[in-house]
């Protein structure tokens, strides 16, 4: 069935919403495997598909500063889903992981590989578990993806490696804006995502690493000191989308980091 000319539905333009968010800017296009996908399972051509997340790029601030979305034109339905869920990542995946196991026919956990999910008894405990969890797998794609599958401290390229930081802890953040939301997300390899976790490096809102002085007296004369100590003042590799909200990075700096 070919729906071309047929409006988008919000379920429909809630799907196009978590892919544009789970997927590099520049990886936007009909010929990218998981749009087409999406369009398939839409019935829509990828093309359709592409220029949908494009129109919805229309209102993504960060890009809107580079002036990247000046060709989209967003339609109302656009404007009204980008302001529903910028304010509540955790409801946007998990709402577009409902639409996708119904239209799948498949159970809203089977997304996770976490066969201890499959054994829990149905009920608010099982339901709440399986929303945190995919709302997990939402933040590290959309945050990796971001950042092009690279550390933005080192520019490490490999994705086994790799781990979707949180700037203000997940303990520490409110459920519905903060989060699973990508803006709190840094791209880093295991070793610096562990200093950044004990406040032993940050990041100021300039984007630039600075190293807690507990750090670097202690690698004096460490071979590892190469790699922590090279990067205090470097600035790190910006993201395409979902820069590094400032408010995030100033509690890092005032709370967790080791002066």
């Amino acid at each position: 069935m070919d729906r071309r000319g047929i409006k988008w539905s919000k379920e429909e333009t809630i799907l196009a919403f978590d892919l544009y968010c789970k997927m590099s800017f520049g990886k936007i296009s009909s010929t990218n495997k998981e749009i087409i996908e999406l369009a398939t399972l839409l019935e829509r051509s990828p093309g359709s598909v592409a220029l949908k997340m494009h129109n919805l790029a229309h209102f993504d601030p960060v890009l809107q500063k580079r002036n990247v979305t000046a060709m989209a034109h967003g339609s109302k339905l656009d404007k009204e889903v980008w302001g529903e869920f910028s304010n509540d990542w955790e409801e946007l995946s998990f709402q577009a992981r409902k639409i996708l196991a119904r239209k799948k026919e498949e159970a809203v956990e089977g997304i996770l590989a976490d066969a201890e999910i499959q054994t829990l008894p149905e009920g608010k405990a099982k339901d709440q578990i399986v929303r945190n969890r995919i709302g997990q797998h939402f933040f590290r794609m959309a945050v990796l993806n971001s950042y092009d599958n690279r550390c933005c401290i080192t520019g490490l390229a490999i994705p086994d490696l790799l781990i979707a930081s949180h700037i203000k802890p997940w303990k520490d953040s409110d459920s519905k804006t903060e989060r699973t939301n990508p803006m709190n997300g840094l791209s880093l390899n295991a070793l610096h995502d562990k200093a950044f976790d004990k406040g032993l490096i940050s990041i100021t809102t300039d984007y630039r690493v600075i190293i807690s002085s507990a750090l670097k007296h202690s690698l004096k004369g460490n071979n590892m000191e190469d790699w922590l100590l090279e990067f205090a003042g470097k600035k790190i590799k910006m993201p395409s989308k979902f820069a590094p909200d400032k408010r995030f990075l100033e509690y890092h700096n005032d709370v967790i980091f080791q002066k």
